[in-house]
């Protein structure tokens, strides 16, 4: 194998770990949004694909950032269908599988976060998750499309919005 092709594998190898990296954070990022963790998976693979053509058609300054709001965008597409559907079908009954004490109050736990988190506007739900998965300023800035020096306040809105619908939510 010459220099010139030993330089290509070492740089698709890079790249494919990169990929891989970056597939692994989407992936939890669009669980934390979904909840679901086959749709984080059809999500996360769908924002790399969309990336890969769009990184070859112009170039991309923020490959993490682009994923992110690529990401998010599926997820509202695919939350506008599903409540579209919704509307159109009868809801199915739901069976309860009895769980241990402790899984119990954590799916509660997890269950009263998450309602909370629907009764905030989506881009405050955007913000905080993405604040929780350690995304700097910058970049929620341009996941959600504000100026950096915005997302500071728009944080601690969000934050409050949260705590007050959590607290009206553990009042019921």
């Amino acid at each position: 194998m010459g220099a010139g092709q030993a330089t290509a594998v070492a740089d698709r190898t890079a790249t494919l770990l990169e990929y891989d990296e970056l597939l692994v954070e989407l992936r939890r990022y669009v669980h934390r949004l979904t909840g679901d963790p086959d749709v984080s998976e059809d999500v996360a693979q769908e924002a790399i694909l969309r990336y890969v053509r769009a990184s070859a058609e112009s170039e991309v300054r923020s490959p993490r950032a682009w994923l992110y709001r690529t990401a998010t965008n599926i997820v509202r597409d695919q939350a506008r269908h599903e409540a579209m559907v919704r509307r159109r079908e009868v809801p199915a009954d739901v069976q309860t599988v009895a769980t241990p004490e402790q899984e119990l109050e954590r799916r509660e736990n997890i269950r009263e976060v998450r309602a909370a988190l629907e009764r905030i506007p989506a881009r405050d739900r955007e913000l905080l998750i993405l604040r929780e998965s350690g995304f700097k300023y910058r970049e929620i800035a341009e996941v959600i499309g504000v100026k950096t020096e915005s997302v500071p306040v728009l944080a601690a809105r969000a934050l409050a919005r949260f705590r007050a619908a959590y607290d009206t939510g553990a009042e019921r």
